[in-house]
């Protein structure tokens, strides 16, 4: 009798225990740090060559903006599509843009960030349209938000340009960086779908940044630390996480940092990613080099009490010094080898975006 009135509280006791859980659980469905439940780590492995393979789509896509466009723009090589990325010891779901329409009926999803949140917010596009090209679609591009809506679904997808996620605002004094101010934040309330990113202008400096005091508290100072102010900014963000994402409602994910290739000395050229056909093969990058702002990602995300799931595509991006846009663009002045070609690597990000919600 003892035994089974045991066995009755246990019962009882998970079923609480996963009821309590289920709002920190749902948002990774069956991927908890980057692993499947298997566990597979989708973001240990190295890319594959597949003579077979073949882009979703093409320059024909009427969402690729012309920087990233690179077979419209004279590249000439082709071998950089011909990759894939393969996880050490399972398969990569494959990308299936109807059910993710169909999963994601209604729903609004929204990116935000810099240049590279525009590049991945390109690709899903891009990707979906490809799914259904039928579909009626509506475009429209403004700023600071931009948006596609797949009618047939009521799926719209949504960028919102912000290169710091913090405040820039315009004093008397000149634009003030404010790194514990967010009020841009209102905007992105209300989304069931939020994808975060954000490094790529916290290492510009003099003319090419766009902001001319930093504001840390009461402090306002012509510069500091560019990691440190980086990392409170990154904290100010985490605090409008817990303070304003409903779990049951949103899911968060913050994309890693996105790495450039403009030192050849770190795998073995003289040059630049300029000129690359191929990846580095293996799965580690030849200076075991990981930037420091991933440090700083991870740091924060461990202080977030709401659940957040990192899109760790900070190594298996390293590999792909072949797939920038190097000269092969438009509207980017220079050898450009910080953004991706389209098709190309985004859509392997929008890839394992797919699979951490399946």
């Amino acid at each position: 009798m003892m035994g089974f009135r045991f066995q009755i509280m246990l019962v009882i006791f998970v079923v609480l225990f996963v009821s309590v859980n289920a709002e920190l659980f749902q948002n990774v469905s069956g991927l908890i740090d980057g692993q499947l439940v298997s566990g597979c780590n989708l973001y240990h492995g190295q890319w594959v060559f597949d003579a077979s393979l073949n882009p979703l789509y093409g320059s024909t896509c009427p969402f690729i903006d012309p920087e990233f466009d690179c077979l419209k723009f004279g590249r000439p090589d082709k071998l950089y599509l011909k990759y894939s990325w393969k996880p050490d010891s399972c398969n990569l779901p494959r990308f299936d843009g109807v059910d993710f329409l169909r999963r994601w009926k209604g729903k609004k999803i929204m990116f935000v960030g810099d240049s590279l949140s525009l590049n991945q917010w390109n690709s899903l596009a891009c990707m979906l349209h490809a799914a259904d090209p039928k579909a009626k679609t509506t475009y429209v591009r403004q700023n600071p938000i931009s948006y596609v809506t797949f009618e047939d679904y009521g799926v719209t997808l949504l960028l919102y340009r912000t290169p710091y996620l913090v405040d820039i605002v315009p004093e008397k004094i000149g634009r003030v960086l404010k790194l514990q101010s967010i009020q841009q934040g209102n905007a992105w309330k209300g989304m069931d779908m939020l994808i975060f990113n954000t490094w790529h202008w916290w290492v510009h400096t003099g003319k090419d940044q766009p902001w001319d005091y930093v504001q840390d508290g009461s402090s306002i100072t012509k510069d500091m630390n560019r990691l440190v102010a980086f990392s409170k900014a990154l904290s100010t963000w985490g605090k409008w996480v817990d303070q304003n994402v409903d779990p049951s409602k949103t899911k968060v994910f913050f994309q890693d940092i996105s790495p450039t290739h403009y030192k050849g000395q770190e795998w073995g050229s003289k040059t630049n990613c300029l000129g690359e056909q191929r990846p580095i093969l293996g799965s580690k990058y030849p200076t075991g080099y990981r930037p420091a702002a991933c440090d700083v990602v991870d740091k924060v995300l461990s202080t977030i009490k709401k659940p957040v799931y990192l899109l760790d595509i900070t190594l298996l991006s390293q590999l792909r010094k072949d797939a920038h846009p190097s000269k092969y663009s438009k509207d980017h002045s220079g050898n450009d080898c910080s953004h991706w070609c389209l098709p190309g690597l985004p859509d392997t990000w929008n890839q394992l975006l797919y699979a951490a919600l399946l």
